[in-house]
């Protein structure tokens, strides 16, 4: 319609809420709604385990950044980010009942060459993965950092992002 605003980033939190800790991408995504006001150019949204309907929310955005649980053998609750053409590489080392789903998504985006001008993951390394609503303390510490580091990251691409008024909660920024 005239007069919406494009959308140009996408900020996806990706898991399943019912295994511990591989839902902190979409308690991620949430926070960051719940926390910040954002701009109508950039959208937020909990993918959970989705898979190809997720082509069509990254198609053709400026920036598209994920934000999962991905095993790297490190200590629980670290924070890697991962860029590029480094994303689906980091993606196929995975063992999540969601991987196949994003590696696919990418791929296919890749071959329509509606892949984001700038692909960013912040993966969490995952503590306990049994079925059960809910973060390890070490998780949740490391999705703190990682709200902080897409909010900034956001601002640095020029995007207002805007803090919430007082809800209990300390602000980072």
């Amino acid at each position: 319609m005239i007069g919406d605003p494009v959308v140009k980033a996408l900020v996806l939190g990706i898991g399943n809420l019912l295994i511990g800790d591989e839902g902190v991408g979409c308690m991620a995504a949430e926070e960051i709604s719940r926390r910040y006001t954002l701009p109508p150019s950039v959208e937020c949204v909990d993918g959970g385990t989705a898979g190809f309907e997720l082509l069509s929310m990254i198609d053709r955005k400026e920036h598209v950044i994920l934000i999962d649980a991905l095993r790297n053998d490190m200590e629980p609750g670290t924070v890697v980010m991962v860029e590029g053409e480094h994303v689906p590489k980091a993606f196929m080392a995975r063992t999540t009942p969601h991987q196949l789903g994003i590696c696919d998504v990418l791929a296919a985006a890749q071959l329509c060459e509606t892949m984001p001008k700038h692909l960013t993951l912040y993966g969490i390394e995952p503590k306990q993965l049994d079925v059960g609503i809910g973060l390890s303390s070490e998780v949740e510490a490391g999705m703190e950092k990682t709200i902080c580091a897409v909010v900034d990251q956001l601002r640095h691409f020029g995007y207002e992002v805007k803090r919430n008024g007082s809800n209990g909660i300390k602000p980072e920024h």
